[in-house]
């Protein structure tokens, strides 16, 4: 790999303290310079659609594979790289309700004053609980969609809502708040996150080589530090 040139990437905002703790590793270990921009993931994806230029692209894996249909990340290079889970935060002091079991959830939803969510995986299949649920109309006056690119518990910080739901890893670290659990197995939300070398790289064999080191049980600590599991 060429020590001169940086790769790019872009990723959601979902990866993006993982992904800078272990660009800070791999330089540590001699790897040559990665810059990866983060945004919300509709808009990286629609980024990468238009044309603009990156060697990497890190993102839901549907999106991934989205992409790949369109031609716009090499067929064959996505790299599964974790899996994150969905949790549910309060506002830091507010009242803890309890989350361990479905049921729990559900009434934690009804009660709350506002929802917040995001406009990323996890909220979609929010939503789609919701409706499982039967509650999507009654409680549709308190959902609060975060605007892409901005952490739902940022909102939950500024009083904005009062109960938010979102990536773990995305909640982890946020000052301000509480988070009281994954949401139990029996309606936890797993997203893949994934990596594939973008159409437009000039250096797709470098690009593989990150990825692949990445996907490695060398990152593994630091995914677990992040709230994700390894893919």
């Amino acid at each position: 790999m060429s020590a001169s040139l940086a790769l790019t990437g872009i990723s959601s905002m979902a990866t993006r303290a993982l992904l800078a703790d272990l660009v800070a590793d791999w330089r540590v270990q001699g790897g040559s310079d990665v810059v990866i921009l983060s945004v919300g993931g509709v808009d990286a994806a629609k980024r990468v659609q238009t044309g603009e230029s990156f060697d990497l692209v890190l993102l839901a894996s549907d999106a991934i594979d989205t992409l790949a249909s369109g031609g716009h990340v090499l067929a064959g290079s996505r790299v599964d790289l974790v899996h994150s889970g969905v949790a549910v935060a309060v506002q830091a002091g507010a009242v803890k309700p309890g989350v361990g079991s479905e049921d729990a959830v559900r009434q934690a939803v009804l009660a709350a004053a506002s929802i917040g969510y995001s406009t990323g995986p996890s909220g979609t299949q929010l939503r789609k609980l919701f409706d499982r649920w039967g509650i999507t109309e009654s409680i549709r006056h308190k959902l609060v969609q975060a605007p892409a690119g901005v952490p739902v518990g940022t909102l939950l910080a500024r009083g904005e809502v009062a109960l938010a739901f979102q990536q773990l890893s995305e909640l982890i670290s946020l000052p301000g708040i509480t988070v009281l659990g994954v949401l139990p197995p029996a309606i936890q939300i797993d997203t893949v996150f994934a990596g594939a070398v973008a159409a437009s790289s000039g250096q797709p064999d470098a690009a593989r080589t990150f990825l692949q080191w990445l996907a490695s049980p060398a990152t593994a600590a630091a995914k677990q530090r992040h709230g994700m599991a390894p893919a």
